[in-house]
C-alpha cells in the first residue's frame, strides 16, 4: 500500500504538489507574510509633506485665532481697554524687545522652571520606585502622594513664603511640592503595568535588586514614567507661575508671572495678553523640543511608530 502511494506521488505531474509539498508551501507563505508585517518601511519624508502635515495646520489655527480676535475688536463686543487688538499686544512685545527685556523675562522663568523640574525628577524618581517596590511604603505614602497631586500648588505659596521668605528657594519649594507627587505617581503607574513575566525572566537571568530595577523595571515602565514626567513639568510650570504672581518682588527679578501681575496692577491689558501668550508659548516649546522627541523615541523603540 505504501509502495502504491509512493508510485502515485512519483507519477504526479511536476506542476502539482503533493500533501507534504503543499504544507511546506503554506508554511513558507505564512513566514513570508509575517516577515512582511514585521518589516518597517523606512523612508525619508519630503520637506513639502512635512510642511503640509506639521507646520501648516498650527499656522492656520493661529491665523484663524488672530482673525477672530481682530473681528471681535472691530465689532466692539466690549471696551478696547478690556480686549485690546492684536496690534497693541504686538507693540507691547516690540517695545520690550527694543528695551532688551523680553528674552530676559522669559529666561528668568524658564531657567527657574527647568531647574525646579530637574530637582523634582531627582527626588520623585527614587521615591516612585520605593513606593512601587515596597508594599509597606506604598501603604503608608501612596495615599498621601495621590492627595498631594490633587492639591492645587498655589496653596503652597503662602506657607513657603513664611517658611523661606521671598527668594528663589521659596520658588523651588513650591515647584517641588507640585511636581514630585506627579512624577512619583507616574512611575508607580508604569511599574504596576510591567508584565510579571518580565520580572520572572529577569530573576532567572540574575537581574535582581538594583540590577533588576535598572535593566528590567525601568525600561518596561518607561511609557508610564514618561507620562509622569510630562505631567510633572506641567505642574512645575503652573506652580512657578502661581508663585511668581502671588509672591512678586523686585528681589526675585522679573519673570513671566511677575510681568502678568504688573500688567494687572497697571491695568495694562496688552501687557497681560502678552504675558499669557508668552507663558503658553514656553509650555508648547518645551513639549515640542523635549517631550515629543522622547515620546517618539519610546514608541519607535517598541515598534509602535514607523520611522520616517
Amino acid at each position: 500500500m505504501a509502495s502504491t502511494d509512493i508510485t502515485s506521488d512519483r507519477k504526479r505531474p511536476a506542476g502539482e504538489a503533493g500533501p507534504v509539498g503543499a504544507k511546506t508551501d503554506d508554511l513558507a507563505g505564512l513566514e513570508a507574510g509575517l516577515d512582511a508585517l514585521d518589516a518597517v518601511q523606512i523612508r525619508s519624508t519630503p520637506v513639502r509633506e512635512v510642511l503640509l502635515r506639521k507646520v501648516l495646520p498650527p499656522l492656520v489655527a493661529v491665523a484663524l485665532v488672530l482673525v477672530v480676535w481682530e473681528l471681535l475688536v472691530r465689532a466692539q463686543v466690549t471696551e478696547v481697554y478690556k480686549l485690546p487688538p492684536p496690534s497693541a499686544v504686538w507693540d507691547s512685545a516690540r517695545e520690550m524687545w527694543l528695551k532688551g527685556t523680553l528674552l530676559e523675562v522669559v529666561w528668568t522663568s524658564v531657567s527657574r522652571g527647568l531647574l525646579g523640574f530637574f530637582l523634582a525628577v531627582a527626588l520623585g524618581t527614587p521615591l516612585g520606585l520605593l513606593v512601587a517596590r515596597v508594599k509597606l511604603v506604598r501603604a503608608a505614602i501612596g495615599p498621601i502622594l495621590s492627595g498631594l497631586q490633587s492639591l492645587p500648588s498655589v496653596a503652597w505659596v503662602a506657607p513657603a513664603v513664611i517658611w523661606l521668605g521671598l527668594n528663589d528657594r521659596m520658588m523651588f519649594a513650591v515647584i517641588l511640592l507640585g511636581a514630585v507627587p506627579s512624577i512619583a505617581n507616574g512611575l508607580v503607574s508604569g511599574v504596576d503595568q510591567v508584565p510579571p513575566l518580565f520580572l520572572r525572566a529577569g530573576r532567572t537571568l540574575g537581574a535582581t535588586g538594583l540590577r533588576g530595577t535598572w535593566h528590567i523595571v525601568l525600561p518596561a515602565a518607561l511609557p508610564g514614567y514618561l507620562s509622569g514626567l510630562k505631567q510633572g513639568w506641567a505642574f512645575s510650570w503652573r506652580s512657578l507661575m502661581a508663585a511668581e504672581i502671588i509672591a512678586s518682588s523686585p528681589e526675585l527679578g522679573l519673570g513671566l508671572g511677575q510681568l502678568l501681575e504688573n500688567g494687572r496692577s497697571n491695568f495694562d491689558m496688552p501687557g497681560i495678553f502678552l504675558s499669557i501668550l508668552l507663558i503658553l508659548f514656553v509650555g508648547i516649546a518645551i513639549d515640542l523640543l523635549i517631550f515629543s522627541p522622547l515620546e517618539r523615541w519610546v514608541l519607535r523603540s517598541r515598534g509602535l511608530l514607523v520611522k520616517n
